[in-house]
């Protein structure tokens, strides 16, 4: 690890932003023997992807908060395990807790859900068995494609080719399936689930699934994508799982920091990236904010496409086609993001007692129908934050003790939708307490027990998330997840592909494909791309 000091420092690559997807490139970088610097602005890597404490004694993750969609193959060719990653099965399901003490549960056991389903609607039960089988075939396909590099839109045998080989994978799904994968790409959340469901309760909970991240109404086209962007992981081999890193999140950005320096890379702590040096149209380096300068030929950027371009960059020295592209570049998530001390557990109506039971192990869900997500949005869009919330749960205290003072808990609460962009000029900065107060009294009304048995919190705002995160607009994916950013659009047509305008200026952030989640398939694919072409640069 250094600490910035000012003068020349030589590398083969450096990497803008010590993110998980920045840390991943790196490693793949120097496990090829290459010589290569990871710059964060802040004093610790990880990003969103990072544990600290939050109240005197209880640690947790800052802003990701679940593993599950963390490739495979990053875990194993990094050798994050040797390292010290360790992965801990949650044994709950999604719990979704009803206005009047009702619920309904999401496990893996798809029988259990059925009978559940059964008792409304026995026309439900049947879709959802076709809904699960269409989803593990959809994961199949999402898998693969998320390991390809976009066709570029610039034509080309080339090009054609790499989106014959991308269309090879829908092989996997029978005609019937296509044309429901094609549903799930393209048709509204809202319209997919009411077609096929008739529960509001399993409409609600599965529509939060889809809008996570996503400020977004259920009924807007193309908003049932993101359902299928998050079904295609696994936790130690068993797919469809999602886990805890043992620390919280920052266990896994942690194990790449120690898989990197093991390989003898660079991690320059407490100061960004000023620019990036640009000499003869290529890129020679990085001058950071107190003046270091940091040269290589090969510089690969893990923040947000908007930072590097707008901000990094001399924008006069790009294609105006390619400038309006990214300050159009939409990123609002709507993400409001708590940790929470408690004396004691959640005591739900729906599930009463305060003694650990399963639900307090997997997640808890006020997501109790469509419209209650469509007000939520629409309470965001006009007014800046919903008045009745859909917040997601979970306790990691009930996996790992050690986070919290003994006999005590944390609740990690992930709510939705609150609008970055408040309106008559108010500020963020104002409301803070007054939505976290909200955000408490509203699980209040589903565990009662909940306000008198908090002992601190700490809230971050949309704001917050981007002032301390780099998260532009509070945007967890790097920029929204809709149809028009995505795959060879995604950040830019003819820039999709881990490139840039800028010779030997790569993109490795969750700003490309395939997007946000802690996957780390952006920093892979990148560094790939990086290393079939090193020979250009050196």
């Amino acid at each position: 690890m250094n600490t910035p000091s000012p003068g020349n420092h030589t590398y083969d690559a450096v990497i803008i932003g010590g993110g998980h997807n920045g840390l991943t490139c790196a490693g793949y970088l120097a496990k090829a023997g290459m010589k290569v610097a990871v710059v964060e602005r802040r004093h610790i890597v990880g990003g969103a992807c990072v544990t600290e404490e939050f109240h005197p004694g209880f640690r947790n993750s800052s802003c990701s908060y679940l593993v599950g969609l963390l490739a495979p193959e990053v875990i194993a060719d990094l050798e994050l395990h040797r390292h010290g990653l360790e992965i801990l099965e949650r044994t709950g399901g999604t719990l979704s807790v009803l206005p009047d003490g009702g619920s309904i549960e999401l496990t893996t056991d798809k029988a259990g859900i059925m009978d559940q389903l059964a008792h409304t609607s026995p026309s439900d039960a049947d879709a959802y068995a076709e809904l699960s089988s269409l989803l593990d075939v959809a994961a199949t396909v999402m898998r693969a494609v998320a390991r390809e590099r976009p066709p570029e839109m610039t034509g080309g045998w080339g090009q054609l080719l790499q989106t014959g080989r991308v269309g090879l994978h829908l092989r996997h799904l029978s005609p019937k399936q296509r044309a429901d994968f094609a549903a799930l790409m393209l048709k509204s959340l809202a319209d997919f689930l009411n077609e096929r469901f008739d529960n509001e309760a399993f409409k609600g909970v599965y529509g939060f699934k889809g809008l996570v991240g996503n400020m977004a109404s259920p009924y807007a086209i193309g908003s049932a994508y993101v359902l299928l962007h998050h079904v295609f992981g696994e936790v130690n081999g068993k797919r469809g799982k999602w886990g805890q890193p043992r620390g919280g999140m920052g266990g896994i950005t942690q194990a790449m920091q120690a898989s990197l320096e093991a390989r003898g890379g660079d991690v320059w702590l407490g100061d960004g990236v000023r620019e990036v040096i640009v000499e003869k149209g290529r890129a020679a380096g990085v001058t950071l904010h107190d003046g270091t300068v940091l040269r290589a030929p090969i510089v690969a950027s893990s923040v947000n496409p908007r930072l590097l371009f707008l901000e990094m960059l001399d924008t006069s020295t790009l294609d105006s086609t390619f400038v309006r592209r990214l300050r159009n570049w939409r990123c609002r998530s709507g993400t409001f993001r708590m940790n929470v001390a408690l004396s004691e557990l959640p005591d739900f109506t729906a599930r009463p007692g305060r003694d650990l039971q399963a639900h307090h192990t997997g997640t808890i869900a006020i997501a109790p129908s469509l419209d209650y997500l469509e007000r939520a949005y629409d309470d965001a869009r006009h007014q800046g934050w919903s008045r009745r919330p859909v917040i997601s749960m979970c306790i990691p205290t009930t996996i790992e003790p050690e986070l919290a003072p003994d006999g005590a808990h944390i609740a990690g609460l992930f709510c939705q939708h609150f609008n970055p962009d408040l309106p008559d000029g108010r500020s963020w900065d104002d409301h803070r307490d007054e939505v976290a107060r909200l955000v408490i009294d509203t699980i209040g009304d589903y565990a009662p027990n909940f306000p008198g048995s908090v002992l601190g919190y700490s809230a971050l705002t949309p704001l917050d998330l981007e002032t301390e995160y780099g998260l532009v607009g509070g945007d967890i994916f790097h920029g929204e997840m809709h149809l028009d950013q995505l795959f060879s659009l995604r950040p830019a047509a003819g820039h999709a592909a881990y490139t840039s305008p800028i010779r030997g200026l790569f993109q490795c952030g969750s700003g490309t494909h395939p997007g946000g989640g802690v996957t780390g398939l952006p920093g892979m694919n990148a560094a790939r791309e990086i290393l079939k072409r090193r020979r250009e640069f050196t």
